[in-house]
């Protein structure tokens, strides 16, 4: 296996997990401007159903990639509840509460929660460089939740519910991790389908005011590109190398929104403020930096997913050779081999 064959998935990943990091980033900041005097189920109803068109658009044939089953409806439900209906529901009150720039630094800690989680159910791997990274992440949120201690019981209140928002993303991206293998379109139509239909049930229930057409429409976009795109390249990026470290670079999406909340106006700044932002940033620093490899052995495998012949896992033969990524069911050999790796749907081994 050639040193091009290992690198280009986590170069991939990274790439993928920045490119979904900004879209998300610069939606927080919109989600506050344009959802002023909005209900929060009615915003997450708006955001929700433009992330449906983009995985409704966005579907891939099934010799492309593979298609969702049955048996991952209760995967999808759980992912919906936490991730398209509690995640940004929080995030939609709290937002009215807080000011942008601390609530988009608040939004760090989703790669502390979905870390922990991606240890606690998939074991990925975890050494002292990375729970290092993840006291420093912890420790720029306290710092953030204390500096609008200062500010009233208001903003306080309002850097809890995003807390909330970041815990919900958090297990909604470990739910995912699962899905991964999956077509992303599909995954992106069903989650954000349910939450869209689910959050707007009860903005009626509630009796919330209707939406402008001007701001609905609005949010309708950031909806399609800062929760539909970038859920879609989550996805990729996650099956490139897993769900920790997907997080982990997904982290520099809040300070995207911080920088764009003070483009678009917002002076709530303080040196607190500042302080708890850069050990966050030290924090994604660090788990970044992390390297790992070692003699490993690959059992005997069956799965479907898109894959490629060119990248040092996928050796068997077809009659007439695909161009490009394909996805049908195929078998891995056992084989034992060291190389760096990351925790992708081929090195799931326990250390």
């Amino acid at each position: 296996m050639t040193a091009r064959h290992l690198s280009l998935p986590a170069v991939r990943g990274g790439l993928l997990a920045l490119l979904a990091a900004f879209l998300f980033g610069v939606s927080t900041p919109l989600v506050q401007h344009f959802g002023k005097g909005l209900g929060a189920f009615t915003t997450a109803a708006l955001l929700y159903a433009g992330a449906a068109a983009v995985g409704f658009a966005s579907r891939q044939r099934v010799e492309r990639e593979a298609r969702m089953v049955r048996g991952d409806l209760p995967r999808l439900l759980s992912m919906a509840a936490f991730g398209a209906v509690l995640g940004p529901v929080a995030l939609a009150w709290g937002l009215q509460q807080t000011s942008g720039t601390s609530a988009s630094l608040m939004l760090t800690l989703e790669a502390l929660f979905t870390a922990l989680l991606a240890r606690m159910l998939y074991q990925e791997t975890m050494d002292r460089r990375v729970w290092a990274a993840m006291l420093l992440l912890l420790a720029g949120g306290v710092a953030l939740v204390l500096d609008q201690r200062r500010s009233g019981s208001t903003q306080l209140w309002g850097m809890l519910a995003v807390l909330v928002a970041t815990a919900a993303w958090g297990m909604d991206n470990t739910l995912s991790r699962a899905l991964a293998e999956r077509d992303p379109g599909q995954v992106v139509l069903g989650k954000a389908a349910i939450g869209a239909t689910a959050t707007a049930l009860l903005a009626w229930l509630f009796g919330e005011p209707r939406p402008a057409v001007g701001a609905a429409l609005v949010l309708f976009a950031v909806g399609a590109s800062g929760y539909g795109l970038s859920l879609r390249f989550y996805l990729l990026a996650q099956r490139a190398f897993g769900a920790a470290r997907t997080g982990s670079v997904f982290a520099f999406a809040p300070f995207i929104g911080a920088a764009f909340a003070i483009a678009l106006g917002d002076r709530s700044g303080t040196w607190v403020m500042a302080a708890g932002g850069m050990l966050m940033m030290l924090g994604v620093a660090l788990h970044l930096a992390e390297s790992h490899g070692h003699e490993h052995a690959h059992e005997r495998m069956e799965h479907e997913h898109a894959h490629r012949h060119d990248d040092g896992h996928h050796d068997h033969t077809h009659d007439v050779l695909p161009a490009g990524p394909h996805s049908h069911p195929h078998v891995h050999d056992p084989v034992r081999h060291a190389h760096p790796h990351v925790p992708d749907a081929h090195h799931r081994h326990v250390h």
